[in-house]
């Protein structure tokens, strides 16, 4: 199948709660009664919300609310079924609906659209226990994207989710052979679209989606700056920058953690929010994949920092990111239609957020 899907993403806290019960919870049993093809919960390492309350697993006082994103991705029509639901529970954060494209099943090569040859975003969604001629799924994945020349990719370990519209949650006793677990990687078009029939062939149910993003920035090197946009599209929906950086967490800036800087800083100016997720296996540019390695002192696996802004905060915020990354790291821009609450503007309905070309 190769359609066009909806990727809703809500960022929220670890311990918040809904009549009752955790967000988390609420939001992941929608996706199980909806059936979504896919939709993952991820656990943050650091971050911080509109409140700027700093959120971290560094401090045993801090690490009982880590930020978590949860994202539910399936066809359009799924998705704007569902999103009533969705904007029924009542919670702070932010939560966005981007435009995609899902590819599943049979796979042959994508031509894609020429916005999309600059940069591309690959998602790849597959199970924790998935296997290819015995090694791991993901590090076959990484392995074959780093030899096709994209730019780089991190694989992030779900804690819930759904997987092919099965709900798949991880316990503490159990294989949890198939809880969802995601690979994001960007490359430009090229590399992407000719590598996509080998995914498909590589993996047994494979489950991808293709999303327009521009690299600003490789290895200390500026490429171009995020879009300048208005702060609301022409149907009064905010526009917001999505800033994402890729790097590892032996990284440093200045002798502190690359990722864990870009937090620190963001959270000291007017950002909107940031959320670092530390990957379990990954690349970026010329260096091999790698994660944990046994009895290294260091921790060598791939972080990624999110940061989502409005237009008039965007600028500031990647001057911070600029700065950091002065030697290391990937950095890219998305545009995103965003809300600030996921009760907040509910009257502004799925096919005001969809309309956004990806």
């Amino acid at each position: 199948m190769n359609d066009d899907c909806l990727k809703l993403t809500t960022y929220f806290g670890e311990r918040d709660r809904t009549a009752g019960r955790l967000l988390a919870d609420e939001l992941l049993d929608i996706y199980g009664q909806h059936r979504i093809a896919t939709s993952i919960l991820v656990r943050g390492a650091e971050g911080f919300g509109r409140l700027h309350h700093l959120h971290t697993d560094r401090l045993l006082s801090l690490s009982e609310d880590l930020p978590v994103m949860s994202i539910a991705v399936d066809r359009r029509p799924r998705i704007e079924a569902m999103l009533d639901a969705v904007l029924q529970v009542r919670r702070r954060g932010l939560i966005t609906l981007e435009r995609a494209r899902l590819l599943s099943g049979e796979i042959g090569r994508v031509e894609l659209p020429e916005a999309l040859h600059e940069a591309t975003k690959l998602t790849v969604y597959l199970g924790r226990q998935e296997r290819v001629d015995r090694v791991p799924a993901y590090a076959a994945v990484c392995e074959l994207l780093h030899r096709r020349g994209v730019a780089g990719a991190t694989v992030l370990l779900g804690v819930d989710g759904t997987l092919h519209g099965r709900r798949r949650r991880a316990r503490f006793f159990g294989r949890n052979a198939e809880v969802p677990m995601m690979i994001i990687a960007v490359g430009a078009g090229g590399p992407v679209s000719r590598v996509l029939p080998e995914l498909g062939g590589l993996l047994h149910r494979p489950l991808l989606t293709l999303e327009r993003v521009r690299v600003c920035k490789r290895d200390g090197r500026l490429l171009a700056r995020p879009h300048e946009l208005p702060a609301r599209d022409e149907r009064g929906l905010g526009l917001w920058q999505k800033l994402m950086v890729y790097c590892s967490q032996a990284a440093t800036v200045d002798g502190r953690p690359l990722a864990l800087e870009i937090v620190r800083r963001l959270r000291a100016s007017d950002a909107s929010g940031a959320t670092s997720l530390r990957g379990i296996w990954g690349f970026h540019g010329d260096h091999a994949p790698h994660g944990d390695r046994f009895l290294q002192l260091r921790r060598h696996v791939p972080v990624l920092v999110t940061s989502v802004n409005t237009p008039e905060q965007t600028a500031g915020a990647f001057a911070i990111v600029d700065e950091l990354t002065a030697e290391h790291g990937l950095v890219t821009s998305e545009m995103v239609p965003a809300m600030s609450a996921m009760s907040a503007e509910r009257t502004v309905g799925g096919l005001t957020l969809a309309d956004h070309e990806f």
